[in-house]
Protein backbone atom coordinates (compact mmCIF):
# COMPACT_ATOMS: atom_id res chain seq x y z
CA UNK A 1 0.00 0.00 0.00
CA UNK A 2 1.44 3.47 -0.69
CA UNK A 3 0.80 6.63 -1.78
CA UNK A 4 1.35 6.74 -5.80
CA UNK A 5 0.85 10.97 -6.52
CA UNK A 6 0.32 13.86 -5.37
CA UNK A 7 -1.17 16.78 -7.33
CA UNK A 8 -2.07 20.43 -5.94
CA UNK A 9 -3.29 23.34 -7.91
CA UNK A 10 -4.10 27.11 -7.01
CA UNK A 11 -7.72 28.21 -7.49
CA UNK A 12 -9.23 31.66 -6.66
CA UNK A 13 -11.85 32.36 -4.05
CA UNK A 14 -12.25 36.27 -5.04
CA UNK A 15 -15.49 37.95 -3.36
CA UNK A 16 -16.26 41.63 -3.41
CA UNK A 17 -16.36 41.73 0.18
CA UNK A 18 -14.17 43.23 3.15
CA UNK A 19 -13.23 42.80 6.82
CA UNK A 20 -11.51 45.14 9.25
CA UNK A 21 -8.61 44.39 7.37
CA UNK A 22 -8.68 43.01 4.14
CA UNK A 23 -10.65 42.55 1.38
CA UNK A 24 -11.25 39.42 -0.82
CA UNK A 25 -11.09 40.34 -4.21
CA UNK A 26 -7.56 38.79 -5.21
CA UNK A 27 -7.50 35.55 -2.85
CA UNK A 28 -6.96 32.15 -4.16
CA UNK A 29 -6.75 28.38 -2.47
CA UNK A 30 -4.79 25.81 -2.61
CA UNK A 31 -6.66 22.63 -3.65
CA UNK A 32 -4.72 19.10 -3.26
CA UNK A 33 -5.41 15.24 -4.32
CA UNK A 34 -3.50 12.39 -3.04
CA UNK A 35 -3.59 9.36 -4.88
CA UNK A 36 -3.19 5.49 -3.16
CA UNK A 37 -2.88 2.04 -4.82
CA UNK A 38 -5.88 1.20 -2.51
CA UNK A 39 -8.72 0.00 -4.29
CA UNK A 40 -12.38 0.59 -3.70
CA UNK A 41 -15.24 0.34 -6.12
CA UNK A 42 -13.16 -0.44 -8.82
CA UNK A 43 -11.35 3.02 -8.49
CA UNK A 44 -8.15 3.92 -7.06
CA UNK A 45 -8.96 6.11 -3.47
CA UNK A 46 -8.05 9.75 -3.57
CA UNK A 47 -8.27 11.76 -0.87
CA UNK A 48 -8.73 15.83 -1.31
CA UNK A 49 -7.54 18.83 0.65
CA UNK A 50 -7.72 22.51 0.25
CA UNK A 51 -7.40 26.14 1.90
CA UNK A 52 -5.41 28.95 1.86
CA UNK A 53 -4.32 31.78 4.35
CA UNK A 54 -5.32 35.31 4.53
CA UNK A 55 -6.68 33.82 1.58
CA UNK A 56 -4.05 33.59 -0.36
CA UNK A 57 -2.63 29.82 -1.49
CA UNK A 58 0.21 27.72 -0.55
CA UNK A 59 1.21 26.02 -3.17
CA UNK A 60 4.66 26.87 -3.99
CA UNK A 61 5.71 25.91 -0.27
CA UNK A 62 3.89 22.57 -1.02
CA UNK A 63 5.40 21.83 -4.74
CA UNK A 64 8.66 23.36 -3.11
CA UNK A 65 8.94 21.48 0.19
CA UNK A 66 5.88 19.42 0.96
CA UNK A 67 4.85 17.41 -1.10
CA UNK A 68 8.61 16.14 -2.45
CA UNK A 69 9.21 14.77 1.21
CA UNK A 70 5.90 12.92 1.41
CA UNK A 71 7.18 11.23 -2.01
CA UNK A 72 10.42 10.98 -1.21
CA UNK A 73 9.59 8.69 1.64
CA UNK A 74 9.89 5.01 2.13
CA UNK A 75 6.28 3.98 1.66
CA UNK A 76 6.49 1.67 4.71
CA UNK A 77 7.01 5.06 6.74
CA UNK A 78 3.79 6.05 6.37
CA UNK A 79 1.86 3.39 7.19
CA UNK A 80 0.41 2.60 10.43
CA UNK A 81 2.46 -0.24 12.07
CA UNK A 82 0.06 -3.00 10.95
CA UNK A 83 0.10 -1.72 7.13
CA UNK A 84 -3.40 -1.59 7.03
CA UNK A 85 -3.81 2.02 6.11
CA UNK A 86 -1.99 5.42 6.06
CA UNK A 87 -0.86 6.98 9.28
CA UNK A 88 -1.26 10.55 9.68
CA UNK A 89 0.93 11.02 12.62
CA UNK A 90 3.76 9.94 10.98
CA UNK A 91 3.13 11.36 7.55
CA UNK A 92 3.34 14.38 9.54
CA UNK A 93 6.05 13.91 11.25
CA UNK A 94 7.76 13.36 7.91
CA UNK A 95 6.60 16.41 6.02
CA UNK A 96 7.69 18.59 9.07
CA UNK A 97 11.24 16.72 8.65
CA UNK A 98 14.05 19.42 8.52
CA UNK A 99 11.62 22.28 9.75
CA UNK A 100 12.73 25.05 12.56
CA UNK A 101 10.63 25.53 15.71
CA UNK A 102 8.61 28.44 15.07
CA UNK A 103 8.11 29.99 11.89
CA UNK A 104 4.04 28.94 11.48
CA UNK A 105 2.46 31.24 8.60
CA UNK A 106 1.81 30.15 5.88
CA UNK A 107 3.68 26.96 6.50
CA UNK A 108 1.22 25.21 8.65
CA UNK A 109 -1.50 26.00 5.87
CA UNK A 110 0.47 24.02 3.65
CA UNK A 111 0.89 21.02 6.24
CA UNK A 112 -2.71 21.51 6.61
CA UNK A 113 -3.89 20.81 3.22
CA UNK A 114 -1.93 17.53 2.74
CA UNK A 115 -3.00 16.40 6.11
CA UNK A 116 -6.59 17.28 5.05
CA UNK A 117 -6.17 15.18 2.20
CA UNK A 118 -4.70 12.13 4.01
CA UNK A 119 -7.15 12.07 6.41
CA UNK A 120 -10.08 12.02 3.69
CA UNK A 121 -7.94 9.19 2.43
CA UNK A 122 -7.67 7.09 5.79
CA UNK A 123 -11.71 7.53 6.25
CA UNK A 124 -12.47 6.39 2.56
CA UNK A 125 -9.80 3.31 2.96
CA UNK A 126 -11.74 2.28 6.35
CA UNK A 127 -14.83 2.86 4.53
CA UNK A 128 -16.19 5.29 7.78
CA UNK A 129 -17.33 8.98 7.42
CA UNK A 130 -14.36 10.86 8.86
CA UNK A 131 -16.77 12.21 12.45
CA UNK A 132 -17.05 8.35 12.94
CA UNK A 133 -13.70 7.43 12.65
CA UNK A 134 -12.14 10.37 14.83
CA UNK A 135 -14.77 9.01 17.48
CA UNK A 136 -13.75 5.54 17.26
CA UNK A 137 -10.38 6.43 17.76
CA UNK A 138 -10.30 9.37 20.06
CA UNK A 139 -13.74 9.18 21.37
CA UNK A 140 -16.23 6.30 22.60
CA UNK A 141 -17.75 6.22 19.11
CA UNK A 142 -20.66 8.30 19.80
CA UNK A 143 -20.93 11.25 17.29
CA UNK A 144 -23.30 14.18 17.46
CA UNK A 145 -25.85 13.83 15.09
CA UNK A 146 -25.95 16.88 13.86
CA UNK A 147 -23.95 20.22 14.66
CA UNK A 148 -24.67 23.62 15.76
CA UNK A 149 -23.80 25.89 13.21
CA UNK A 150 -24.04 29.81 12.87
CA UNK A 151 -24.57 32.24 9.71
CA UNK A 152 -20.75 34.45 9.71
CA UNK A 153 -21.47 37.43 7.21
CA UNK A 154 -21.97 41.45 7.88
CA UNK A 155 -19.12 42.43 5.85
CA UNK A 156 -18.48 45.67 4.43
CA UNK A 157 -19.51 45.62 0.52
CA UNK A 158 -19.56 48.35 -1.42
CA UNK A 159 -22.81 50.61 -0.60
CA UNK A 160 -23.93 48.26 1.92
CA UNK A 161 -26.11 50.34 4.46
CA UNK A 162 -28.64 49.31 7.93
CA UNK A 163 -31.47 48.02 5.33
CA UNK A 164 -29.55 46.09 3.19
CA UNK A 165 -27.29 44.52 6.67
CA UNK A 166 -30.70 43.34 7.56
CA UNK A 167 -32.17 42.17 4.73
CA UNK A 168 -28.88 39.91 4.55
CA UNK A 169 -29.27 38.49 8.43
CA UNK A 170 -32.75 37.92 7.59
CA UNK A 171 -31.41 35.81 4.44
CA UNK A 172 -29.73 33.68 7.14
CA UNK A 173 -32.58 33.12 9.29
CA UNK A 174 -34.73 32.28 6.34
CA UNK A 175 -32.27 29.40 5.52
CA UNK A 176 -32.50 27.73 8.92
CA UNK A 177 -29.64 29.80 10.83
CA UNK A 178 -30.44 30.64 14.17
CA UNK A 179 -27.75 32.82 15.44
CA UNK A 180 -25.53 35.28 12.98
CA UNK A 181 -22.45 36.93 13.29
CA UNK A 182 -20.97 40.12 11.80
CA UNK A 183 -17.59 42.45 11.22
CA UNK A 184 -17.14 45.31 13.41
CA UNK A 185 -13.80 47.56 12.99
CA UNK A 186 -14.23 48.71 9.45
CA UNK A 187 -16.11 51.62 10.57
CA UNK A 188 -16.02 54.02 13.53
CA UNK A 189 -17.92 52.91 16.78
CA UNK A 190 -20.53 55.04 16.28
CA UNK A 191 -21.14 53.25 12.90
CA UNK A 192 -20.67 49.53 14.02
CA UNK A 193 -22.99 50.38 17.23
CA UNK A 194 -25.98 51.58 14.52
CA UNK A 195 -25.00 48.24 12.54
CA UNK A 196 -25.32 45.76 15.98
CA UNK A 197 -28.54 47.49 16.54
CA UNK A 198 -30.21 47.50 13.16
CA UNK A 199 -29.51 43.87 12.91
CA UNK A 200 -30.39 43.12 16.95
CA UNK A 201 -33.67 44.85 16.27
CA UNK A 202 -34.39 42.36 13.25
CA UNK A 203 -33.21 38.98 15.39
CA UNK A 204 -36.07 36.99 16.53
CA UNK A 205 -36.56 36.27 20.58
CA UNK A 206 -34.19 33.09 20.62
CA UNK A 207 -31.53 34.18 18.24
CA UNK A 208 -28.58 36.11 19.00
CA UNK A 209 -25.61 37.70 17.54
CA UNK A 210 -21.50 37.73 17.59
CA UNK A 211 -19.86 40.64 16.81
CA UNK A 212 -15.85 39.79 15.23
CA UNK A 213 -13.37 42.56 14.76
CA UNK A 214 -10.59 40.67 12.82
CA UNK A 215 -7.92 41.97 14.99
CA UNK A 216 -8.75 45.46 14.34
CA UNK A 217 -8.54 46.99 17.43
CA UNK A 218 -5.39 48.76 19.46
CA UNK A 219 -6.02 48.18 23.48
CA UNK A 220 -7.88 51.42 24.41
CA UNK A 221 -10.08 50.83 21.45
CA UNK A 222 -11.09 47.14 22.47
CA UNK A 223 -11.94 47.87 25.87
CA UNK A 224 -13.98 51.10 24.37
CA UNK A 225 -15.72 49.12 21.67
CA UNK A 226 -16.64 46.56 25.09
CA UNK A 227 -17.97 49.36 27.07
CA UNK A 228 -20.36 50.52 23.72
CA UNK A 229 -21.53 47.36 23.38
CA UNK A 230 -21.58 45.31 26.79
CA UNK A 231 -25.04 46.36 27.22
CA UNK A 232 -26.74 44.09 24.46
CA UNK A 233 -25.34 40.78 25.76
CA UNK A 234 -23.73 39.78 22.23
CA UNK A 235 -22.99 35.89 21.96
CA UNK A 236 -19.31 36.85 22.37
CA UNK A 237 -16.89 39.60 20.97
CA UNK A 238 -14.57 37.83 18.59
CA UNK A 239 -10.78 38.88 17.94
CA UNK A 240 -10.66 42.30 19.85
CA UNK A 241 -7.23 42.71 18.74
CA UNK A 242 -3.86 41.24 17.24
CA UNK A 243 -4.16 37.51 17.48
CA UNK A 244 -0.80 36.96 19.52
CA UNK A 245 -1.27 40.43 21.62
CA UNK A 246 -2.33 38.29 24.60
CA UNK A 247 -1.85 40.97 26.92
CA UNK A 248 -4.77 42.85 25.20
CA UNK A 249 -6.73 39.89 25.34
CA UNK A 250 -6.18 39.51 29.24
CA UNK A 251 -6.73 43.36 29.58
CA UNK A 252 -10.24 42.95 27.55
CA UNK A 253 -11.14 39.94 29.62
CA UNK A 254 -10.82 41.58 32.70
CA UNK A 255 -13.07 44.14 31.60
CA UNK A 256 -15.54 43.13 29.25
CA UNK A 257 -18.33 40.98 31.46
CA UNK A 258 -19.38 38.61 28.36
CA UNK A 259 -18.16 35.81 26.85
CA UNK A 260 -14.76 36.70 23.97
CA UNK A 261 -13.83 34.58 21.44
CA UNK A 262 -10.19 34.01 19.49
CA UNK A 263 -8.04 31.83 18.06
CA UNK A 264 -8.60 31.58 14.35
CA UNK A 265 -5.35 33.23 13.79
CA UNK A 266 -3.08 30.99 15.96
CA UNK A 267 -1.54 28.52 13.89
CA UNK A 268 -0.10 25.83 16.07
CA UNK A 269 0.26 24.16 19.54
CA UNK A 270 2.65 26.38 21.38
CA UNK A 271 0.53 29.84 20.13
CA UNK A 272 -2.69 27.87 21.31
CA UNK A 273 -1.04 26.97 24.45
CA UNK A 274 0.46 30.39 25.27
CA UNK A 275 -3.29 32.13 24.39
CA UNK A 276 -4.25 29.11 27.35
CA UNK A 277 -1.10 30.37 29.75
CA UNK A 278 -1.56 34.39 29.19
CA UNK A 279 -4.96 35.49 27.43
CA UNK A 280 -6.83 35.49 30.57
CA UNK A 281 -9.72 33.28 28.82
CA UNK A 282 -12.45 31.88 31.06
CA UNK A 283 -13.06 28.11 30.54
CA UNK A 284 -16.68 28.58 31.89
CA UNK A 285 -17.84 31.17 29.06
CA UNK A 286 -15.21 31.62 26.12
CA UNK A 287 -14.70 30.14 22.67
CA UNK A 288 -11.92 29.04 20.99
CA UNK A 289 -11.99 28.96 17.10
CA UNK A 290 -8.68 27.16 16.10
CA UNK A 291 -9.09 26.42 12.85
CA UNK A 292 -6.93 22.70 12.18
CA UNK A 293 -6.72 23.20 8.78
CA UNK A 294 -4.79 26.56 9.00
CA UNK A 295 -2.29 25.20 12.00
CA UNK A 296 -0.78 22.24 10.68
CA UNK A 297 -4.04 19.88 10.35
CA UNK A 298 -6.25 17.64 12.89
CA UNK A 299 -2.47 16.23 14.29
CA UNK A 300 -1.92 19.06 15.71
CA UNK A 301 -5.47 20.10 16.53
CA UNK A 302 -5.75 16.16 18.18
CA UNK A 303 -2.36 17.60 20.47
CA UNK A 304 -4.30 21.04 21.27
CA UNK A 305 -7.48 19.67 22.56
CA UNK A 306 -4.93 17.36 24.56
CA UNK A 307 -3.53 20.67 25.97
CA UNK A 308 -6.95 22.65 26.57
CA UNK A 309 -7.91 19.25 28.74
CA UNK A 310 -4.92 19.77 31.02
CA UNK A 311 -5.94 23.22 31.27
CA UNK A 312 -9.21 22.70 32.39
CA UNK A 313 -10.90 23.35 29.39
CA UNK A 314 -13.71 21.11 27.94
CA UNK A 315 -13.82 20.54 24.17
CA UNK A 316 -17.45 22.07 24.05
CA UNK A 317 -15.87 25.78 24.59
CA UNK A 318 -14.29 24.77 20.69
CA UNK A 319 -15.82 26.17 17.35
CA UNK A 320 -13.65 26.18 14.73
CA UNK A 321 -13.32 29.21 12.30
CA UNK A 322 -13.15 28.11 8.41
CA UNK A 323 -17.07 26.91 7.38
CA UNK A 324 -16.35 23.88 5.84
CA UNK A 325 -16.56 20.20 5.78
CA UNK A 326 -13.41 19.18 7.49
CA UNK A 327 -14.26 20.95 10.72
CA UNK A 328 -17.46 20.03 10.46
CA UNK A 329 -16.48 16.30 10.85
CA UNK A 330 -14.36 17.17 13.43
CA UNK A 331 -17.19 19.29 15.33
CA UNK A 332 -19.28 15.73 15.19
CA UNK A 333 -16.72 13.29 15.92
CA UNK A 334 -14.21 15.27 18.50
CA UNK A 335 -17.65 16.75 20.64
CA UNK A 336 -16.78 20.39 20.10
CA UNK A 337 -19.27 22.87 20.49
CA UNK A 338 -20.16 23.93 16.86
CA UNK A 339 -19.00 25.03 13.18
CA UNK A 340 -18.98 28.03 11.34
CA UNK A 341 -20.55 29.07 7.88
CA UNK A 342 -20.51 31.64 5.62
CA UNK A 343 -23.47 30.73 3.61
CA UNK A 344 -22.75 31.78 -0.20
CA UNK A 345 -19.04 32.88 0.73
CA UNK A 346 -16.14 31.40 -0.07
CA UNK A 347 -17.91 28.63 -2.72
CA UNK A 348 -17.75 26.09 -3.91
CA UNK A 349 -15.12 25.51 -0.98
CA UNK A 350 -17.72 26.92 1.93
CA UNK A 351 -20.51 25.11 2.89
CA UNK A 352 -21.69 21.32 3.62
CA UNK A 353 -23.45 18.57 1.64
CA UNK A 354 -26.04 18.86 -0.80
CA UNK A 355 -29.51 18.17 0.20
CA UNK A 356 -28.45 18.89 4.04
CA UNK A 357 -30.58 21.82 4.84
CA UNK A 358 -29.79 23.67 7.98
CA UNK A 359 -32.85 23.32 10.91
CA UNK A 360 -32.93 25.60 13.79
CA UNK A 361 -29.54 26.16 13.77
CA UNK A 362 -28.07 22.95 13.63
CA UNK A 363 -26.92 20.92 10.28
CA UNK A 364 -26.71 17.05 9.62
CA UNK A 365 -23.77 15.14 7.76
CA UNK A 366 -23.82 12.98 5.28
CA UNK A 367 -23.11 8.85 6.04
CA UNK A 368 -20.28 8.67 3.18
CA UNK A 369 -16.67 7.92 3.60
CA UNK A 370 -13.97 10.20 4.09
CA UNK A 371 -14.80 13.76 4.56
CA UNK A 372 -18.07 13.69 2.49
CA UNK A 373 -16.77 16.20 -0.52
CA UNK A 374 -18.07 14.13 -2.95
CA UNK A 375 -21.62 14.68 -1.52
CA UNK A 376 -20.87 18.44 -2.54
CA UNK A 377 -21.53 18.17 -6.05
CA UNK A 378 -20.18 21.89 -6.88
CA UNK A 379 -16.55 21.06 -4.63
CA UNK A 380 -16.17 17.50 -5.95
CA UNK A 381 -16.55 18.96 -9.75
CA UNK A 382 -13.69 21.44 -8.81
CA UNK A 383 -11.32 18.67 -6.54
CA UNK A 384 -11.78 16.20 -9.88
CA UNK A 385 -10.19 18.93 -12.02
CA UNK A 386 -6.67 18.77 -10.03
CA UNK A 387 -4.06 17.56 -12.69
CA UNK A 388 -5.97 18.61 -15.45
Amino acid sequence: MKITKVEVKTVPISSPIRNAYIDFSKMTASALAVTTDVIKDGKPVVGYGFNSNGRYAPTCLLNERFIPRLLEADPKDTLTDDGSNLDPHKIHKIIMANEKPGGHGERAVAVGVIDMAIWDAVAKIEEKPLYQLLADRYGDGTVDEKVYIYAAGGYYFPDKGLKELQEEMKGYLDLGYKDVKMKVGGASIEEDVKRIEAVLDILPKGSGLMVDANGRFDLNTAIEFGERVKEYELIWYEEAGDPLDYHLQAELSKRYPHATATGENLFSLQDATNLIRYGGMNPDKDFLQFDCALSYGLVEYLRILDMLKEHGWSSRRCIPHGGHQMSLNIASGLALHGNESYPGVFEPFGGFADNYAVEDGYVKLPDVPGIGFEAKSNLYELLKTIGD
